[in-house]
């Protein structure tokens, strides 16, 4: 059996100027260099045909790439790096297996779900948005049954994970954002859990790695990794991969509440995680 390389944190989701991130694709270069860092990821969000103030624009996505690869080679004996991006899936609009995307031969994708269904006016509801909005879209798609939202957001992660299968899954419950205190939908329901379980299922037949999200501890919007700690157990005992990731938006975030992160992995079993390295997936000694 191989052995497995000493690890080093990595972070494979992230967003520069190119999208809604603050400072160049360089700057994070940099601070992950400076951070000690062998391997890192860009992931701006990919353009959308719909209104999105945070998508890249399409006009820009030739230098976004461009530059990218750029990067690659002017620090390629300090740090490896590899081209992505955070790819909504939308249901016949885009996805990470969009030819559009497929085109662009990534290194890998971030597959993501943000948008569930579209308001009665057609504009599509973007379920991490504000909480007024996610509270409208219950009452205006869903007849004022949360439990349909929530059933419909995990709907998509399972059709996206079969049909349009990204390398990475992007912040699995972030649903729940919006649910502090459960005063929307209750977490430890049967109905909910059965949902989780069903996606993970699925997620294991897929093959897809799952992302280990810092984002809403560092921003103070939960207390919790996206995902759940318990979930992180469920996703161990069916033995799939992961990676520690915090979708930056600032290069002080790159590795924001990794060792927070880390720690729960190690609380839910897992002695491992997934990172790339000389262009292919590794797993690494968790330690």
């Amino acid at each position: 059996m191989k052995p497995l390389i000493r690890m080093n944190w990595t972070n494979y989701h992230g967003h520069s100027n190119y999208c809604d991130g603050v400072g160049s694709l360089e700057d994070y270069v940099i601070e992950a260099i400076n951070l000690g860092m062998k391997s890192m990821g860009f992931s701006s969000h990919a353009p959308l045909s719909l209104e999105c103030p945070w998508a890249a624009p399409i006009t820009q996505l030739p230098s976004y790439l461009k530059e990218t690869r750029l990067l690659k080679e002017k620090y390629k004996e300090q740090i490896q790096l590899y081209v992505g991006l955070e790819i909504d899936y939308i249901p016949g609009i885009m996805g990470p297996l969009h030819q559009d995307i497929v085109d662009l031969s990534l290194d890998y994708s971030v597959g993501s779900v943000h948008f569930v269904d579209q308001f009665p006016n057609g504009t599509h509801f973007e379920a991490d948005g504000s909480r007024q909005v996610f509270v409208n879209a219950i009452d205006e798609i869903f007849f004022g049954n949360a439990k349909k939202l929530v059933c419909r957001y995990y709907e998509l992660i399972r059709e996206m994970l079969t049909e349009s299968t990204p390398t990475i899954l992007g912040h699995l419950d972030k649903i729940k954002i919006h649910n502090v205190a459960a005063v929307l939908f209750d977490e430890q329901s049967n109905w909910y859990k059965d949902e989780i379980i069903h996606t993970l299922d699925v997620l294991a037949d897929s093959g897809v790695i799952l992302e280990v999200n810092t984002r809403g501890i560092y921003k103070n919007k939960c207390s919790e990794t996206y995902p759940s700690p318990w979930i992180l157990k469920q996703a161990f005992s069916k033995c799939i991969p992961v990676t520690i990731n915090s979708d930056a938006h600032h290069t002080r975030e790159i590795i924001s509440n990794f060792e927070f992160a880390k720690s729960g992995l190690h609380d839910a079993g897992y002695q491992h995680i997934w990172q790339c390295w000389d262009g292919k997936w590794v797993e690494r000694e968790l330690i």
